[in-house]
């Protein structure tokens, strides 16, 4: 029983890895690693270490103001396209079989093709030429620690963990790379690149996660998790240039430090006794409002609803996982500026964001 219950709840926390950078598209989601990496609370009674070194990759291409998506981008050639790789490293410190730590550092690899940022001619762009901008470093490290709150040798059947942490601005937030036909006579000049490929936020956030599971039988079990970054800074200095775009987009100037949310749930099912499948649904996305700070400047809200299944499998010490989220649903919601210039102008706007179809993501942990 204990071996599947740990695989149960390993398969729920490992697929946690995958809530990383960009939310599939253009919704910026900066990197923050898992929510935790822990065998399951009744399988560890002693002090030890766990290292996990997860990687995700997506395409973001298909553009949606609301829930509509916006077909013609794609037959027109004029969609933003965004690649991402991401590999976090992972460090967890068991203290006990209630209490650990964790520390977290992403490495964030980003390409950004586009043609609406490049192709000014004569001072008017034409929409006609397109170009990459890039960006490659270290995310924002996040530090956390873990609670369990009922005694694991009594609740053997199911738990609940709870989590706080810090979010530090270590991932470079003000990334440049040359953008092109936007200089004098037409040359290239280096910019701050978009909010969507920057490798942090600028913001100092507090992070609050639960983690449950259940197990219904001796192979069968459900579990839940939860995960909510506060980033109380409302903006953090760095030119957008979409000013330079319209009039309209003046109040988006300076980037916003949004808030960042994520909630999964599903059922997992032991096919072996070291192998596990797991499969639920998944949200995530960028609130239009912070619950603290204010809310303003540039920022693409919006969610994400996708089905993920996942699979771990285990073999002494390590552990092997894989998950592909495949979106459903997705919702580019109206931003606090969108709201402002609907009122200035007096008509509706709402911006529009690239999405993903899917996302891959898979890592190996080691216990030492």
């Amino acid at each position: 029983m204990k071996k599947f219950l740990s695989l149960t709840f390993a398969v729920a926390l490992t697929s946690l890895l995958s809530f990383k950078t960009l939310a599939q598209g253009c919704v910026a989601i900066r990197s923050t690693g898992n929510a935790c990496m822990l065998a399951h609370a009744d399988s560890t009674d002693h002090q030890q270490w766990i290292l996990t070194t997860s990687g995700r990759y997506f395409k973001s291409f298909r553009h949606y103001s609301g829930t509509e998506e916006n077909k013609d981008r794609l037959k027109q050639h004029t969609e933003v396209i965004n690649h991402t790789a991401s590999i976090d490293i992972n460090l967890t410190r068991i203290l006990n079989d209630r209490w650990s730590i964790m520390i977290d550092l992403p490495v964030i690899s980003n390409a950004r093709s586009s043609l609406y940022e490049h192709g000014l001619i004569n001072g008017v762009n034409k929409f006609n030429e397109r170009h990459s901008t890039h960006s490659f470093g270290v995310g924002d490290m996040r530090i956390a620690a873990y609670h369990w709150l009922f005694d694991p040798k009594k609740s053997t059947r199911g738990n609940i963990q709870v989590g706080l942490g810090i979010k530090l601005p270590t991932g470079d937030y003000d990334y440049q790379d040359y953008w092109h036909n936007v200089g004098p006579n037409g040359s290239k000049e280096l910019r701050t690149v978009d909010q969507s490929i920057q490798l942090g936020d600028g913001g100092t956030g507090f992070t609050v996660e639960a983690n449950m599971y259940r197990n219904i039988t001796h192979n069968f079990g459900v579990y839940a998790n939860f995960y909510y970054l506060v980033n109380p800074r409302e903006q953090n200095g760095v030119r957008t240039y979409r000013e330079t775009l319209t009039p309209r987009l003046a109040n988006e100037a300076i980037m916003s430090v949004p808030d960042q949310y994520m909630a999964r749930g599903g059922v997992s099912y032991a096919i072996r006794h070291n192998l596990t499948f797991a499969a639920g649904a998944r949200l995530e996305g960028i609130p239009v409002h912070d619950i603290v700070g204010g809310s303003g400047d540039f920022r693409r809200p919006g969610y994400v609803w996708s089905i993920e299944p996942s699979l771990n499998y285990q073999v002494n010490k390590v552990s092997i996982f894989v998950s592909v989220p495949v979106a459903l649903a997705r919702n580019r919601t109206q931003s606090v500026t969108d709201k402002e210039n609907s009122v200035t102008y007096g008509t509706y706007i709402r911006g529009d964001a690239a999405f993903a179809d899917y996302s891959v993501n898979a890592g190996i942990s080691f216990k030492f």
